[in-house]
């Protein structure tokens, strides 16, 4: 066994041939901010086969608090998250596969990159990711883990698919809105701590111990030292759409039209294209430049500021309007400038 995981397989639960299990399975990740990317170091640190990362954002300045994977060059050059933490990785632990994914994954994206996924681990920062992860969990057999936080408080759950209450069984029981890490800000001591809880239960379901996966919900607020776990196994719903005897998987239904998402009360929208295209960055750069403002280009998405807006256009055609939480506005702005 490589000296690597020397202390790692001392720990009697892993163990040698649990660490050769943890060797051997495929981690999916989805999100690569605060949470993927304390998730995605202990992960890959622990000796993982594989892990697929998905992030549909670039690092920023007001990132690097917290988000443990990113630098300042990162920053500076507007790197997408995926691609940054992919690097940072692979620096890390050369013999783990890490496959980076710049998209907002759709069900249908998500249900491409499944094949041969042992866990789920949620780092997003909304819900309608969190019940299309739930609902693929389902559908797939795949166990997930939730977690989130804002300011001192986190929560993580871990699902089972078959024994434990879903995601959706528990949706009076999990907060939904209010407040974001954008409006009421959040301590990185309160990312680790729900990072710890989703990477143990991690490492417990890769080396299949079983037994030792916690059914109960967490949550805490370390800054007022409270700390509670809540035993949710009376909650499962047989009548539940995505878990119950009769699953529709609701969360999976995708229309084929322009979406767009004012995104965790950053004061912008996200607009994704109703077709998957692969944009020239370089033409569209020229063509933006003729419009006056200014245009910044990486290879992998152009910012292009005029009119008090910054706007990121993505290779695929998605595009952030930062400055507005108004969708319609945001939608004028993409079709002006975009096409």
């Amino acid at each position: 066994m490589n000296e690597r995981y020397s202390r790692q397989t001392l720990f009697s639960p892993i163990g040698e041939a649990g660490q050769k299990k943890i060797n051997a399975k495929h981690v999916l990740l989805l999100g690569a901010g605060a949470l993927g990317t304390g998730n995605a170091e202990a992960l890959v640190r622990a000796g993982v086969g594989q892990l697929t990362v998905i992030d549909r954002d670039y690092v920023e300045w007001s990132n690097l608090q917290r988000q443990q994977l990113y630098s300042e060059q990162d920053a500076e050059d507007r790197i997408p998250k995926a691609v940054a933490a992919k690097q940072r990785l692979s620096e890390v632990n050369s013999d783990v596969q890490v496959d980076a994914y710049v998209m907002d994954a759709t069900p249908s994206d998500m249900e491409r990159l499944l094949d041969g996924v042992d866990l789920m681990i949620d780092a997003t920062d909304n819900f309608d990711a969190r019940m299309m992860m739930n609902d693929l969990s389902q559908k797939y057999q795949i166990p997930w883990i939730y977690g989130a936080c804002v300011s001192s408080y986190g929560i993580s759950y871990t699902i089972l698919p078959g024994e434990t209450p879903c995601l959706n069984c528990l949706l009076d029981q999990v907060p939904r809105g209010g407040r974001t890490c954008d409006t009421a800000g959040i301590i990185s001591p309160a990312v680790q701590m729900v990072v710890a809880h989703q990477t143990v239960e991690a490492m417990k379901i890769l080396v299949e111990d079983w037994e030792a996966v916690s059914r109960k919900l967490v949550s805490f607020d370390l800054w007022q030292n409270q700390y509670t776990s809540i035993d949710v196994s009376r909650m499962k719903n047989e009548s539940c759409p995505s878990c119950g005897d009769d699953p529709t998987y609701p969360f999976l239904k995708y229309s084929q039209q322009m979406k767009t998402a004012v995104l965790c009360g950053r004061d912008s929208v996200q607009i994704r294209p109703q077709a998957y295209r692969e944009w020239n960055l370089e033409e569209v750069a020229g063509a933006l430049a003729k419009h006056g403002g200014q245009v910044e280009q990486n290879p992998f998405l152009i910012s292009f500021t005029t009119e008090n807006k910054r706007m990121v256009l993505f290779k695929d055609g998605r595009a952030l309007i930062h400055g507005t939480q108004d969708e319609t506005e945001a939608k004028t702005l993409y079709h002006r400038y975009f096409g």
